[in-house]
């Protein structure tokens, strides 16, 4: 990639509003267009990552690393330079191509009685749920003729990772949940990978934007999990898809005065409320307060509801939760 065209992307994708994008605020303006905030490459406890919107350029005092955009991406996203270009090009024309694809796999959804079959299944009836989480479900060979017919070239599909090197759709037979910058497809096939992404990461804690507010917040590993409480009337809860936290997902957590309820699987080898209590230590480190809520053995938040379990019950297993 030459340089012009390095030149173009950073001012087609102005530093602070990607900064914003990733849930970055500035804590207070100095003079000449900069500002000041708490550095998102480290746990910071005052503001000391500057971002001059004049230049397009970021450096922290407390880490002492600095630079454009890219750098940013390099750091944040911690990937080589090649890697930052491709992600940052990516997410300049990901929007308006993710919001298509999930459009398409609604639409796909009820035409295929094998994914409501397994929705239901999994304790996702309802209407109301399905249009919250944009719920869609990915059938397989239908997908690149439907995007090509809207302009979207085959090099770009490859590049997003919707179609494979040999031009067929990525996602088949997959349940499909829109994440932000990317889609979670799960699939119904045991022969299979059971979990699929698009390349890149996977980005902040589901649906946090309407749950950051709440002064206590459900934890759940899995988007299934998500579904079955928000159906119940729990719609404080959020998910990090996995045990294991992102850095721009802890520092979600900890952005404000909370208490966090870890709602981990409860696996048979215990890794789930390992990860739980490993996270516990770290949220409390930081100041923000942490309830471990302890599932029947062999559970996760979706079986326990689908095997009977209610509201009532939950709420009783959140009241006591341990520290």
């Amino acid at each position: 990639m030459n340089r012009q065209t390095l030149d173009d992307l950073k001012q087609q994708i102005p530093l602070m509003g990607y900064l914003q994008a990733h849930d970055w605020h500035p804590a207070r303006p100095l003079s000449g267009g900069r500002w000041m905030g708490l550095c998102p490459l480290h746990e910071d406890h005052q503001p000391s990552f500057l971002v001059d919107t004049n230049k397009d350029l970021f450096y922290c005092y407390g880490c002492g690393r600095g630079g454009d955009v890219i750098r940013f991406a390099e750091l944040y996203h911690q990937v080589k330079f090649p890697q930052a270009v491709a992600w940052l090009s990516q997410w300049r024309g990901a929007e308006p191509l993710l919001h298509e694809v999930a459009r398409f796999y609604c639409i796909q959804l009820h035409r295929h009685s094998e994914a409501v079959a397994y929705l239901y299944q999994r304790g996702i009836r309802s209407r109301a749920l399905l249009d919250h989480m944009r719920i869609g479900y990915a059938p397989g060979g239908c997908l690149r003729g439907w995007l090509t017919q809207f302009g979207y070239s085959l090099p770009t599909l490859r590049q997003a990772g919707l179609v494979t090197g040999v031009g067929y759709d990525a996602y088949v037979r997959r349940i499909v949940f829109p994440l932000e910058d990317n889609l979670y497809g799960r699939s119904l096939s045991p022969s299979a990978p059971p979990h699929r992404f698009l390349p890149g990461s996977k980005g902040g804690l589901y649906a946090w934007k309407q749950v950051q507010s709440y002064p206590k917040v459900i934890l759940v590993e899995g988007l299934f999990d998500y579904a079955v409480l928000w159906e119940a009337g729990f719609h404080n809860v959020t998910c990090s898809l996995g045990t294991h936290l992102n850095a721009h997902q802890f520092r979600q957590l900890c952005d404000g005065p909370r208490t966090v309820y870890l709602t981990f699987d409860a696996d048979g080898n215990g890794s789930g409320q390992q990860a739980a209590q490993c996270l516990s230590r770290r949220l409390r480190e930081r100041g923000t307060t942490a309830r471990l809520v302890s599932l029947p053995d062999g559970h996760d938040p979706n079986s326990f509801f689908v095997q009977g379990g209610d509201a009532r019950q939950f709420q009783s297993l959140l009241e006591a939760a341990q520290p």
